[in-house]
């Protein structure tokens, strides 16, 4: 029998291998639809309507599981993300669409939607469950900093590599069959779940609980995610779409493409997981944190606006290298950014009430997302220009603005904990 710290430090690698093996599906899966779709024809736009249900079911889905995982537990709600996950694998290889139009477009929105579900389901109990097998106090907190930066940090990696992994399957098995190959990979490690977590993961539950307390009253989180809006946003707007198009037209083959989008999100995620150590916090996590997120915000916007600079004054032949390398230092401040804000909505939030609070804020994270994947495809075709270069200016500067955005939400963000708050 595992107990005490040893129990809490079981149930925290086992939940994050579950999100692993998520995530590299999650990212296979995105990279195998925008690639394969692309090939046979869809535009832009049709493109990143694919992408439009996932977000917007992440929206619905972080506000109502919130409210579930406080009644019912977070172990109900992480499996259920996990069995959606591999049907909606199941169904996307068995369906299979290959001709362009509206019939096409509805039926892969209708599944991505799906995909979307999951991946919140499994996102929001990954996440509050840190928060509950973490101790309360400032020793707590620094604690906490390490782990969400650990999990956020290695689940971004890991979804990184799944966007090579959905290029190479692409490229050597074929869409249905490496989508075969991903659910029949996800079904054992939600056996391996289910047979191994402990049961207390699932927190103090409350069975009187108002649905309207899904909405959050503190005005530290309503802040937060409102950054959290732009800040995805941001990201979005040249990530779902832009870029990979924009290498496409340069002359990327599908595997490089896919490398690409790898390598930047692994690289994401370890400076996600190395942000505690790069930024020296020890104690007085939340204000150090806050204090932080004011400093790489506003690097943020400095950086997008020397790449938009930079990509107006080059001709089309010169651009890869440029972009590829602006991405990249863009990656490394997003990194930061982000894993301050996973830290600080967990700071912020009550132990008792964290599923309402994570499942309110990543209903935010997800209209941004929602927001910038539609953005990506409508900016990139209207614009779209020689090889794709007004269509990627254009998404930068998006980025540039709702980055800037972001920052002047951030800086009111108060640096204590804000318990005081009632909900």
């Amino acid at each position: 029998m595992i107990s005490g710290p040893d129990r809490s430090l079981f149930a925290y690698a086992l939940v994050t291998a579950a999100y692993w093996a998520f995530m590299l599906t999650d990212g296979a899966l995105r990279m195998l639809v925008l690639l394969y779709f692309h090939i046979n024809g869809f535009d832009p736009i049709s493109l990143a309507f694919l992408f439009l249900l996932y977000e917007f079911m992440g929206m619905v889905t972080n506000l109502g599981a919130g409210w579930i995982a406080a009644r019912y537990g977070l172990n109900l709600t992480l499996y259920a993300g996990l069995v959606l996950q591999v049907g909606t694998l199941a169904l996307l290889a068995v369906a299979n669409p290959t001709t362009v139009g509206l019939a096409s477009v509805l039926l892969v929105m209708g599944l991505q939607g799906l995909a979307g579900v999951a991946k919140d389901l499994t996102k929001m109990s990954a996440k509050s469950a840190v928060k509950v097998l973490v101790p309360e106090g400032e020793a707590g907190e620094s604690r906490l900093l390490r782990w969400v930066a650990r999990l956020t940090g290695s689940k971004n990696a890991i979804k990184g590599l799944g966007f090579f992994v959905g290029a190479g399957l692409l490229q050597t098995i074929g869409f249905s069959a490496g989508l075969w190959v991903l659910a029949g990979g996800l079904a054992l490690i939600l056996l391996g779940a289910l047979a191994l977590m402990p049961a207390g993961l699932s927190g103090r539950k409350r069975a009187a609980l108002p649905f309207s307390t899904i909405f959050s009253t503190s005005s530290a989180l309503n802040r937060l995610s409102l950054a959290r809006v732009f800040l995805f946003g941001a990201r979005d707007v040249w990530f779902v779409v832009g870029v990979p198009l924009f290498f496409y037209a340069q002359g990327w083959t599908f595997a490089a493409v896919g490398a690409f989008m790898a390598v930047w999100v692994m690289g994401y995620g370890v400076v996600q997981g190395a942000t505690p150590n790069l930024l020296a916090i020890r104690t007085g996590a939340i204000g150090r944190s806050v204090r932080a997120l004011r400093v790489w915000g506003a690097m943020l916007v400095m950086i997008l606006l020397a790449l938009s600079a930079t990509v107006l004054s080059l001709q089309v032949d010169g651009l890869t290298a440029v972009v590829a390398g602006g991405l990249i230092l863009f990656g490394g401040a997003f990194a930061i950014n982000s894993t301050l804000h996973s830290f600080l909505v967990l700071a912020y939030a009550e132990a008792e009430d964290v599923t309402l609070d994570v499942g309110f804020y990543y209903m935010s994270n997800a209209a941004g997302r929602l927001l910038g994947a539609l953005l990506s495809g409508v900016i990139f075709q209207t614009f779209g220009g020689v090889a794709g270069k007004s269509g990627l200016l254009a998404c930068l500067l998006v980025a540039t603005l709702f980055c800037a955005l972001a920052w002047l939400v951030s800086i009111r963000l108060p640096q204590t904990s804000t318990k005081v708050e009632a909900r």
